[in-house]
């Protein structure tokens, strides 16, 4: 197994953007259900509180009392990977969502084969964030996925969402220009 992933390292508020895990298995055996799951700062289990799956995918645990549900969203999911069956086009969490916490499985992948997990997502908090991701190759049995070398296959990548959004506009032509704000 040998993934590889995506994310623009630099972001503006209310900018659409794509973060990628393409995972290639290299093995000789078919992964049963090759999965992705998002967590906050960690994977890692035990993490500590706020981090890991205590928040939504793509999002941070705000720690104030009496919230029925603390979860944020640093980023939201305006796409989700997999196929689309229905939900894709009300807004829901595409075809490939599982009952596991921020979770998504792409089903069997077999050797030689690369599966491309896709999110189409829009940042909505400005910060310094950390996404951290973790691959599985299957949900729930004996399949376990590993790096060539040995490990999980992990990663963290930390983002930048400046608070200053991009500014649009149409031009008497009709051509849509973009243009940068400075930082506030």
């Amino acid at each position: 197994m040998a993934p590889v992933a995506h994310f623009p390292t630099s972001q503006r508020l209310a900018q659409r953007t794509r973060m990628v895990i393409a995972i290639r298995n290299v093995s000789g055996k078919t992964i049963p259900n090759i999965a992705v799951t998002i967590c906050n700062t960690t994977c890692r289990y035990p993490s500590p509180p706020g981090a890991g799956t205590d928040a939504q995918a793509f999002g941070y645990v705000l720690n104030q009392p009496y919230l029925a549900n603390p979860s944020r969203p640093i980023w939201i999911v305006d796409r989700a990977p997999g196929p689309c069956r229905y939900s894709c086009l009300t807004g829901g969490p595409g075809g490939a969502v599982t009952a596991y916490s921020n979770t998504w499985a792409l089903g069997a992948l077999p050797p030689g084969r690369t599966a491309v997990f896709v999110w189409g997502l829009t940042a909505v908090k400005a910060g310094t964030h950390v996404v951290a991701w973790q691959v599985a190759a299957g949900l729930n049995g004996k399949a376990k996925a590993v790096l060539p070398g040995g490990g999980t296959p992990e990663g963290t990548i930390v983002v930048r969402v400046n608070s200053a959004p991009l500014q649009e506009y149409v031009t008497s032509s009709g051509q849509v220009v973009t243009t940068p704000q400075r930082a506030r």
